[in-house]
């Protein structure tokens, strides 16, 4: 698949010019300095939806990744498969202007502006790489998988981080949605500190803003973690399997 920019029409146009708009203005004391300076990297503006062959030029000689076009949501294979061999997969398709707010499946805004940035952070994108190499180690294993997709969700999509400046997201689930920007980093929802076995045993809802989100000090530590989801993982399925076994 790939993107074909002459699909595009000028509802499209304006839904993204909409979102960025309403969004970027929120960034800069809410987004994380590497999400930020990402921004600024892959050229991103609002009157023009982002050409994916421009931005994998940038993103393959800052990191060696690129996009990958999907339909939208694929299948865990294919969803490992393709990060563990540092492609992101991406949609090309926009919400309506109708469904501004609030979308159940995620669609171009969310997948590019939310998550492209970070793919300019090489710490970042190592972690994403590890993370899925473990996840295809466990393809067909429906806990495995759930145990993972907890990691994965509240960090690459509602993670928090601590920096010098204050607390701030790059979490992509945050970014594409001006609600939860506000929200996550007001007092009324409770911060951790990461903890894999914790996040690894908290179940969360896509429907709803979270209820708790959880903070890293720097991206270097999601990477030096992966040793811990891994063991944790492990654990835990096993752990699984023998309760299968005595019932």
């Amino acid at each position: 698949m790939k993107q074909i920019y002459g699909n595009y029409n000028k509802e499209d146009f304006e839904v993204w010019r909409i979102l960025y708009e309403r969004q970027i203005k929120n960034l800069p004391n809410a987004a994380s300095k590497a999400h930020l300076e990402g921004l600024e990297k892959v050229n991103f503006v609002a009157d023009e939806i982002p050409k994916f062959s421009e931005t994998n030029e940038i993103l393959q000689d800052l990191t060696g990744w690129r996009l990958a076009v999907v339909p939208g949501i694929v299948p865990d294979y294919t969803f490992f498969e393709l990060m563990s061999n540092k492609r992101f997969p991406a949609t090309t398709w926009l919400r309506k202007m109708e469904e501004l707010d609030y979308l159940e499946e995620p669609d171009m805004f969310h997948d590019v502006f939310a998550h492209v940035p970070l793919l300019t952070n090489q710490s970042f994108v190592n972690f994403l790489e590890e993370l899925s190499v473990i996840g295809l180690g466990y393809v067909g294993n429906d806990y495995a998988i759930e145990l993972l997709s907890r990691i994965y969700w509240f960090t690459v999509e509602f993670g928090l981080i601590q920096e010098d400046a204050g607390l701030r997201i790059y979490g992509a689930g945050i970014l594409s949605s001006a609600g939860e920007t506000k929200y996550s980093l007001s007092e009324e929802p409770p911060k951790h500190a990461f903890d894999v076995r914790t996040i690894a045993n908290t179940s969360y809802r896509k429907d709803v803003f979270q209820d708790r989100y959880f903070v890293i000090e720097s991206y270097e530590q999601l990477y030096e973690s992966l040793p811990e989801i891994k063991a944790v993982l492990a654990e835990m399925v096993e752990k699984s399997q023998h309760e299968e076994v005595l019932t």
